[in-house]
């Protein structure tokens, strides 16, 4: 794969690893980027080069990439991400610094603003906002579901072989959000390592479970009521089904954020629409532009 002026980037925090790539000078304004669900950090290969004047880090999230997997007595629930947010720019030694995020990575970059908006400078989001919320009625089956996939995914179980690389990016091409080959080609270079037969995937399994429990709609609106900076939200024309109807009654009651629909599928940032995204994130998030 071809890949464009980026470090690689350990950092360690409360006994755990997060590996991360950097683009940009050390000097240009300080941005963390959060990639979507079962991808890495190489979600960001061919956007973060667009970005200039920017200190942007992209995280391997738990789980993902080359990054620590939880304990076995942990879970991979959105919210649990803050504290890995945070942790990650305590360790680059950033007290105020942007996100940039994707998916699920915009989900959680969106509760970690809204739980530290002192820390948050502004929110550069792709096709993701708030999580699908539950009724509280709803509660008691997400508990016993994610239990039972919980136990599932826990045990030690053969993980599929991919004889060939070749054969690995085409399963990734095919996956929930079909991909084009270079964009599944990066996320699979940094998201298999070798095994006896060929390659497997490094991600937990454990993040095929779902969340032992969802935030409820008065609990999503209270992060969002809590978003102090400017947001600017790219949403994909093929993106997530029914995501724009969705987020339409939420955008029209928080004046901060900012949307265009761009054309593209849910990957957008990975394919053609990164330099549309690059040339709207790119001042907003160099600070050129009046929230």
């Amino acid at each position: 794969m071809k890949h464009t002026g980026y470090s690689e980037v350990h950092l360690e925090f409360d006994s755990k690893a997060i590996a991360a790539r950097q683009w940009g000078s050390v000097e240009g304004e300080r941005v963390l980027a959060l990639h979507g669900w079962l991808d890495n950090c190489a979600s960001f290969d061919r956007l973060a080069p667009m970005l200039k004047g920017i200190n942007l880090v992209a995280l391997d999230m738990a789980g993902h990439g080359r990054s620590y997997h939880r304990s076995s007595d942990a879970n991979y629930n959105i919210w649990e991400e803050t504290e890995d947010i945070l942790g990650a720019a305590e360790a680059l030694g950033w007290r105020k610094f942007s996100l940039l995020a994707h998916s699920r990575g915009a989900i959680a970059g969106m509760i970690a603003a809204g739980a530290f908006p002192g820390r948050v400078k502004r929110l550069a989001l792709i096709d993701g906002l708030v999580p699908p919320s539950a009724e509280d009625a709803q509660a008691p089956d997400i508990l016993a579901r994610a239990i039972a996939q919980r136990a599932r995914y826990s045990v030690v179980r053969k993980a599929r072989v991919y004889r060939t690389f070749a054969q690995a990016v085409e399963a990734r091409m095919n996956g929930m959000f079909p991909l084009s080959a270079w964009a599944a080609g990066v996320l699979t270079e940094r998201g298999i390592r070798p095994a006896d037969g060929g390659f497997i995937w490094r991600n937990d399994p454990r993040l095929m479970a779902s969340s032992t429990a969802k935030l409820n709609g008065a609990q999503v609106r209270a992060f969002l009521s809590r978003l102090n900076m400017p947001v600017r939200l790219v949403l994909a024309e093929g993106g997530i089904e029914g995501m724009i109807e969705r987020l339409r009654p939420v955008l029209k009651e928080h004046e901060n954020i900012t949307v265009q629909v761009m054309p593209g599928s849910h990957h957008l940032h990975m394919e053609a629409g990164a330099e549309g995204i690059a040339a709207w994130f790119g001042p907003f998030l160099r600070g050129e532009v009046d929230p």
